[in-house]
């Protein structure tokens, strides 16, 4: 059985043992703190040498920063193949998807999200306002708000707000259990189209 699935493993492509590597470490880095999670530790569980592990992200930090930047940004998967309806179904859609994410990986989710309090790291914040954008770009995907351009500066300034808040009300639904995910998923879905067509007309008429 040990044999067979070693040679199982052998096979795998890159992208797919890649892709496992960073399973895991989303899930010892989720569970303990960075200083006490090893390479060798997250080889292990994965079923490979330590070697190849530095081979494909150079280095325990380097895989650190991946997880975190895996975890932050949100995937294209979220925003891909939205029914042309209205921008509200498709944000719902797009939410739901998401809620979907952070909550097969809460505990480094939390972790991550933890990173922007402490600050001082060069590479995070690079992380984090990468991430910000990206979730920009796909929220007005699903808004079908794309071809905006006047007083875009504002609209994508007062999106990248939002996402403090989802932070936020994340931990209320995830920590202190005050909200439910379908109360999150009618939060941040109401919020953001308030945002979108009262908040920003209202900026843009100033």
């Amino acid at each position: 059985m040990g044999t067979e699935r070693q040679a199982q493993r052998r096979r795998m492509e890159p992208d797919a043992r890649r892709a496992e590597i960073l399973g895991v470490a989303r899930r010892q880095f989720g569970a303990a703190s960075y200083a006490s999670v090893s390479i060798s530790d997250i080889a292990a569980e994965a079923g490979v040498a330590r070697a190849l592990v530095n081979h494909y992200f150079g280095g325990k930090r380097q895989l650190y920063l991946e997880v975190v930047r895996q975890m932050m940004v949100i995937p294209a998967t979220v925003s891909e193949r939205l029914p042309p309806t209205t921008a509200e179904e498709r944000l719902s859609i797009c939410v739901d998807r998401w809620l979907e994410v952070v909550e097969r990986n809460r505990d480094m989710w939390l972790s991550a999200i933890g990173l922007e309090s402490l600050g001082h790291d060069p590479e995070i914040d690079r992380i984090m306002l990468e991430a910000d954008e990206i979730a920009t770009d796909r929220i007005l995907e699903a808004a079908m708000m794309t071809d905006v351009t006047e007083g875009r500066d504002k609209l994508r300034a007062i999106i990248r707000a939002h996402s403090s808040m989802l932070k936020a009300a994340s931990r209320e639904w995830l920590v202190r259990g005050t909200l439910s995910r379908s109360d999150l998923h009618v939060v941040l879905t109401r919020t953001v189209l308030h945002l979108l067509h009262t908040v920003f007309p209202a900026l843009r008429d100033d």
